[in-house]
């Protein structure tokens, strides 16, 4: 099976990209959801984190508002919750591809924000950037309800500069030229990484021979 990091930083269009290679019958993998899962009722998340930030579980459940300030409030917090729920994530991301593999499926798209900033493009066969100039970027993510200026740079400030995404792509994907151009260039990507002879550029063998993931 063949796994595509995909990333881009926010506004560039991730969840409509991700949405044209599920079209194709790529599984896709998100990392905003499975941490969703894991803060919910029930998920393995929650008493870990409670634990290391009292009062931010309500109702069985973690709460963001409440995470969000206990994570302002400690320059440390941030890194003691990543040492939470990245294994979390690991395992259900391992699990779910192996599931995946078993079934036959051929290519799975790994949709992950910080993929460059959290080593996981180690972990991929190819990576897909997706990508937009500056003005659209913002014009769409300052027309989300909620979203000021200060708020939309203090995430650009956490994530890789776009520029420096695109350096390190192994495909990129123009959103900004319309959604028509987008999906022809998923299909080019899909097409060339199934191709029987492609070999990917992150790993040694080609896609024929057997390795684990």
């Amino acid at each position: 099976m063949i796994l595509l990091g995909l990333t881009g930083s926010i506004g560039m269009g991730k969840s409509t990209t991700t949405a044209m290679f599920a079209d194709h019958g790529a599984l896709i993998w998100n990392a905003d959801e499975a941490v969703h899962r894991l803060y919910a009722p029930g998920g393995a998340a929650v008493e870990p984190i409670g634990q290391a930030f009292p009062g931010v579980v309500v109702d069985g459940a973690v709460d963001r508002t409440l995470l969000a300030e206990a994570l302002g409030r400690d320059d440390q917090a941030f890194r003691r919750l990543e040492a939470i729920v990245h294994p979390l994530v690991a395992r259900g991301r391992l699990a779910e591809l192996a599931a995946a593999e078993a079934r036959g499926v051929r290519l799975a798209v790994l949709d992950i924000p910080l993929l460059f900033e959290t080593g996981g493009d180690a972990a991929v066969d190819a990576v897909v950037v997706v990508s937009a100039p500056a003005e659209v970027q913002a014009q769409r993510v300052l027309a989300r309800p909620g979203m000021t200026r200060d708020r939309f740079e203090a995430i650009l400030a956490r994530q890789l500069p776009d520029a420096e995404k695109r350096r390190r792509a192994d495909f990129v994907v123009e959103t900004g030229q319309g959604l028509e151009a987008a999906r022809t260039r998923v299909a080019e990507i899909v097409g060339t990484v199934l191709s029987e002879d492609w070999v990917s550029p992150r790993r040694s063998l080609p896609k024929s021979s057997e390795r684990s993931h």
